[in-house]
């Protein structure tokens, strides 16, 4: 099958969440596939496994419509995207489209990097779903990462077309951490933090914490630093990275007591595995996408609540607690590799090009 997989998303400096869902997924299904990657410019290929790609124009572009016209002259069997917006007008090919949540209908400003006429336009395509029907219904099949998400497309009707789950996944571990070594007093924050994501809360929860330090590792802007900085109280022990190398975060985890989320909001929660693949308990909010991910190998916790999530922290310092979290999270997180996401991933393809509705 020879497959083309758009990799315009992949960040040039850092992998962010599409960003790593794209490259862990293309060197998987490789092993099954011919694959051809689509890129916009050449300093995403640091990021990428090394095969065949196709240069073409950004997917904010305005040339994005008729990027189809390009990608047709590979004569491709079938090409999926990871996203939604990928331009499909005068198709010859089977087309698989991505939806990965629907977060922003509850939280619609757009990320921060985007131009601003493109906010501008994410913000009102947010207001209304029949712009996404119209999005997705473009496709021969429509992937997404969870079980969560696909009941929410299917109750909003926000396509026609076969729904087919292909998982997000972790980076293979070297080692999982020794359950009988007593893990640092230290907490572990990975995610953007954008309003919906709910950091503040961790920090105000942080106050009841005084032994613990908050490590926060995404990158982030100084006015938001200075920001979170501003309302922690007291004795509040904050740590910002400002982003991490994949070695230094699997140092930290190897480390740290848990990893921590209050996220309102979630498509699937990549951290979570990684965290669990490792042997790290995680502590998160209580929702339907983490309890899909993390089954009973979390401690959840209101996302609203400063004290319960300051309590189930506290709940670990019982090593027996620990220990028993850290080996459910070991054998739960074995449920989800790139190896089987790919395989999940050729089943929709395979559908994709039974089903096309393009004449090649």
């Amino acid at each position: 099958m020879k497959l083309v997989i758009d990799a315009r998303y992949v960040r040039i400096t850092h992998h962010d969440g599409i960003s790593r869902f794209t490259a862990g997924l293309i060197a998987a299904v490789s092993e099954y596939a011919d694959v051809t990657m689509l890129i916009h410019d050449e300093r995403q290929l640091e990021h990428l496994p090394r095969l065949p790609y196709l240069k073409i124009n950004a997917p904010t572009s305005v040339l994005e419509p008729l990027a189809a016209l390009q990608v047709n002259k590979l004569r491709p069997d079938v090409v999926f995207s990871p996203m939604q917006t990928m331009g499909s007008w005068g198709r010859k090919f089977p087309l698989i489209l991505t939806l990965h949540d629907l977060i922003y209908y509850a939280h619609p400003k757009a990320p921060g990097f985007l131009p601003a006429p493109i906010r501008a336009g994410w913000y009102l395509f947010h207001q209304v779903y029949w712009p996404q029907r119209m999005l997705l219904n473009r496709a021969d099949a429509v992937a997404t990462v969870s079980h969560t998400t696909r009941d929410l497309m299917r109750r909003h009707r926000l396509t026609r077309r076969k729904i087919g789950i292909v998982s997000n996944a972790p980076n293979p571990v070297d080692a999982v951490r020794d359950p009988q070594t007593q893990p640092a007093k230290t907490l572990l924050y990975m995610g953007s933090f954008m309003a919906y994501k709910n950091v503040e809360t961790l920090i105000d929860g942080m106050a009841s914490l005084p032994d613990y330090e908050l490590h926060l590792l995404s990158p982030i802007r100084p006015d938001r630093q200075t920001e979170l900085e501003e309302r922690a109280r007291p004795g509040t022990r904050l740590v910002f990275h400002n982003g991490v190398s994949d070695t230094e975060y699997a140092e930290l985890l190897a480390r740290c007591t848990a990893l921590v989320t209050l996220s309102r909001e979630e498509g699937y929660g990549l951290p979570l595995v990684e965290a669990m693949s490792t042997g790290t308990p995680v502590v998160v909010s209580d929702m339907p996408i983490f309890r899909e991910v993390a089954q009973d190998a979390a401690l959840y916790v209101n996302s609203d609540s400063a004290e319960g999530f300051a309590s189930a922290v506290r709940e670990l310092t019982d090593g027996d607690r620990w220990r028993e979290l850290s080996r459910r999270s070991v054998a739960n997180a074995q449920r989800y590799s790139w190896q089987h996401s790919a395989r999940q991933l050729m089943e929709l393809c395979e559908y994709a090009i039974t089903h096309s509705r393009v004449h090649r």
